[in-house]
């Protein structure tokens, strides 16, 4: 996440960006689920995938409509512009706030009062000189619900968020192995996590996403842990055509199914992570053994005698077993 700190002097002002602008459009849309995107943690044998990451790729389904109205502004009214669907160091939730679409909750996300916490955001930057909306008050109160909720304790004060110990950074972002303390409290969560934004009372406004393509696909609804375990690089292309989960690559996706494996506590998911104790990927491998640790040290330790290429990856392992073998 250098990205952040690198280009802090341009999210600071979207003039720094791009300095013709003179107004920002700021759009929200909506991709609430059917379901309740908690119930899946009470199945520690099946994956939990955020929600936003159950369909297709939002960048690809909101960048094309960001355009056409663009066209549209220009035709009517003249100008330049620009559009970005978290594509570039814009802060498009503080800009979303002063646009009135909703407020930065305590969680670090925007809540609207009439759609809860499942919105998509989008930007047009704009040469046009246009008249602001009044912006969106803060409306959380004394709520603490967002906070409490978070497995891995992430937020060290309201509104703060310590990327390092999120699960959303963890699965997603962070390219190795997961510090031994925070994967028992990873749970089943393989992409993402929406805990924080799932207990906010703003969502009982909150109402199912009508666009289709964000409509979960049936396939990552609940999908079984020991399917995944088995998915080669094809496979996993395949399954997660146009969705954002592609993105990490299928050593780190394997990375967090051993992680939900591990926290399972079902030993007939032992198989799974023996067998990829012999995966191509060091980081697959490392996650294997602490998995395989979990579920049954005794078949770890014959495995380890049996599988001399494992010494090749002494550094990988240590780190992901220390904690298990102290």
């Amino acid at each position: 996440m250098t990205w952040m700190a690198e280009k802090a002097q341009w999210r600071g002002d979207p003039r720094a960006l791009w300095p013709d602008a003179r107004s920002v459009i700021m759009l929200g849309c909506n991709y609430g689920p059917d379901d309740d995107p908690l119930a899946i943690l009470n199945e520690p044998t099946r994956a939990g995938i955020s929600v936003y990451a159950r369909g297709d790729d939002y960048h690809e389904v909101i960048k094309p409509r960001l355009k056409a109205i663009a066209r549209w502004l220009v035709e009517q009214a003249g100008g330049e512009v620009k559009v970005f669907v978290d594509t570039a160091p814009v802060m498009e939730k503080p800009l979303a706030q002063a646009a009135g679409i909703g407020w930065q909750g305590k969680h670090t996300n925007l809540v609207s009062r009439q759609l809860g916490s499942w919105l998509f955001l989008g930007a047009i930057f704009t040469t046009l000189d246009l008249p602001p909306d009044e912006a969106e008050g803060d409306h959380c109160g004394t709520c603490r619900a967002c906070l409490d909720v978070c497995p891995t304790a992430a937020f060290p004060a309201p509104y703060r968020l310590d990327a390092r110990r999120c699960i959303s950074y963890l699965t997603i972002e962070h390219k190795g192995p997961i510090a031994p303390e925070l994967r028992p409290l990873i749970g089943n969560r393989i992409y993402g996590c929406d805990d924080c934004l799932a207990v906010c009372p703003w969502n009982k406004f909150a109402q199912a996403g009508r666009e289709m393509k964000f409509h979960v696909r049936e396939a990552l609804r609940a999908p079984k842990l020991a399917a995944l375990a088995r998915l080669d690089d094809a496979a996993f292309r395949a399954l997660f055509a146009r969705s954002p989960v592609k993105r990490i690559g299928r050593a780190r996706f394997l990375r967090n199914v051993l992680i939900a494996i591990g926290n399972s506590g079902d030993s007939a998911l032992a198989g799974e992570a023996e067998r990829l104790l012999a995966d191509v990927s060091p980081l697959v491998r490392g996650a294997a053994v602490w998995a395989l640790g979990r579920l049954d040290r005794a078949r770890l330790v014959d495995s380890a005698k049996e599988r001399r290429t494992m010494e090749s990856d002494a550094g990988v392992i240590a780190e992901w077993t220390a904690a298990l073998f102290d």
